[in-house]
């Protein structure tokens, strides 16, 4: 990977692992001081009834949910885009130094909100490594984003998914 190469994707199917991944990164580079956020499924009796949002400054909040009024919605999920902003603002991504910024994921969900779609560009903009997941979609903003000449992408998959966590690791060391 060459050193232009600073923004990290990591892509693949739905519940193939990569927020899974996400939190292992984020657990074995703590030492780095990283800024961002991860989802999580909210579950009730086995099934999956939205996505909260946790911060890696502690901030939560709830994303999407089934139950949840909002004119905004994909599949089934509502999403609460104004608890998405707000929620953001919670994250300070712009005094970040050197840290890593960690976005768990680039997805249609997620780029409902333009000040997410904005975030986005000017962190994977910014001097820092950034490491997001993205949808295996590629519509709109998405496809462009993996397109960029500073990306490296991951395309996850049963078999390379223990591989791609060293890679990573090693990214970041390099990195800092």
């Amino acid at each position: 990977m060459g050193k232009d190469k600073k923004n990290i994707l990591i892509s693949g199917l739905p519940g193939i692992g990569k927020t899974t991944l996400i939190k292992k990164i984020c657990s074995e580079i703590k030492d780095y001081k990283p800024v961002g956020f991860y989802t999580e499924e909210i579950r009730n009796e086995g099934l999956r009834k939205g996505f909260q949002l946790m911060g890696l400054n502690g901030s939560t909040s709830i994303f999407a949910h089934i139950l949840i009024e909002s004119p905004h919605h994909v599949g089934k999920y509502r999403v609460d885009v104004d608890a998405f902003d707000k929620f953001l603002e919670s994250i300070d991504f712009q005094d970040t130094k050197k840290s890593p910024i960690i976005i768990d994921e680039i997805g249609k969900m997620e780029c409902i909100s333009s000040k997410f779609v904005r975030l986005v560009t000017e962190v994977l903009d910014s001097d820092n490594l950034v490491i997001a997941t993205i949808s295996h979609m590629d519509g709109g903003i998405k496809g462009k984003i993996k397109q960029r000449e500073d990306v490296e992408l991951f395309k996850m998959n049963l078999n390379n998914r223990g591989s791609i966590f060293n890679e990573i690791l090693e990214i970041v060391k390099a990195h800092n």
